[in-house]
């Protein structure tokens, strides 16, 4: 039985101009349902990223942001220290069809020092994972 690639997706935004370009590009195409993640790092004995209230300002702030381009969508705002986890984990949790995601920039040095997140998205997964492209494209 086969199954509609982007009949449900998962869509993680980092903060509210990674959400506006992400849905900015993915407007641009064909799919059904998009449940938007933001995951607040938090949690296993490390300090905070930044303070909670501003940690969840800012996933709100994305969420409006990708609401911008796509008004009809669901949001899950995470907390937990392993980001790629806590996205394969909402997107098990929704039955996601696949995974979309806009990769942000950083230099090798900065992948290798902070860990590919990218990386470890596409290889830790059980379902389809789409990049998209880093624009919108002009019809």
């Amino acid at each position: 039985m086969s199954r509609l690639l982007t009949k449900h997706l998962v869509v993680p935004v980092a903060n509210e101009e990674d959400a506006r370009e992400t849905a900015q590009v993915l407007d641009c195409y064909e799919y059904g349902q998009i449940t938007v993640v933001h995951v607040i790092e938090k949690g296993e004995g490390v300090p905070d990223k930044l303070p909670l209230e501003q940690a969840e300002q800012r996933a709100s702030d994305a969420f409006g942001a990708f609401r911008g381009f796509i008004p009809e969508i669901e949001t899950a705002t995470v907390y937990r220290r392993d980001v790629v986890a806590a996205i394969i984990e909402v997107a098990v949790d929704v039955d996601a069809s696949a995974i979309a995601f806009h990769p942000r920039g950083g230099n090798r040095f900065i992948k290798f020092i902070s860990g590919d997140k990218t990386l470890k998205l596409i290889t830790n997964v059980d379902r389809p994972v789409i990049t998209l492209p880093e624009e919108a494209e002009n019809e």
